[in-house]
């Protein structure tokens, strides 16, 4: 086997190497407001859930290739709170464009031409396009490292859950019916399609 010594390593090569080994990941589209207002969307697949009690979600969106904190972070930081919206196939050119390196002042929701729907707690909008979306509460901003890639994870407390009616199935998500979308390596996306998906009951306890 090769072994890689990341000491040494610049991040840029690193992170080309674990986004193909942690696979697949999971999009958060996350809608947020800056202080002033202003909205904002981005996705980010450093993203999974936390415990149950309280329910709670962590992503971690990492510096710039500058080291510039994200605009994310920044309204998170000020504001204390955000939307995880899911992220389905027909949306992911949209979510892909949102991406982009746009102006602190300028709002995505116009940029890509999502729709906004008024959440029902928190002040940032969610995204009608998305079966799925969660109002989340910050509970607190981990920093990990200093300067370009370095972490910001951000661990939120689940507040509400939207799920659009036609994709749940006894009560409870669809989640093949979604078509959701996740990320691998390089320009590399993977769809939570029917024929992926396999079954294995748990094992039971003695």
């Amino acid at each position: 086997m090769t072994e890689f010594s990341v000491k040494g390593m610049p991040p840029r090569e690193i992170y080309q190497i674990l986004t193909r080994l942690v696979v697949p990941r999971p999009i958060a589209f996350v809608s947020s407001l800056s202080k002033d207002g202003v909205g904002n969307l981005a996705p980010f697949s450093f993203f999974t859930m936390g415990g149950l009690n309280p329910p709670s979600l962590a992503f971690c969106p990492v510096n710039t290739r500058e080291g510039r904190v994200k605009d994310t972070v920044q309204n998170i930081e000020a504001t204390g709170e955000y939307v995880v919206n899911l992220v389905t196939r027909q949306m992911a050119e949209a979510v892909n464009e949102s991406s982009r390196a746009f102006d602190p002042g300028i709002d995505e929701f116009d940029q890509i031409n999502c729709t906004r729907v008024q959440s029902s707690i928190v002040k940032p909008p969610r995204v009608a396009e998305s079966p799925a979306a969660m109002e989340c509460r910050l509970f607190e901003i981990f920093r990990h490292g200093e300067g370009p890639l370095a972490s910001n994870y951000i661990v939120g407390e689940v507040l509400a859950i939207h799920i659009d009616e036609t994709f749940l199935e006894g009560g409870l998500p669809d989640t093949a019916a979604m078509d959701l979308v996740g990320r691998l390596g390089g320009d590399d996306y993977v769809r939570l399609s029917p024929d992926a998906l396999f079954q294995l009951a748990r094992p039971k306890e003695d």
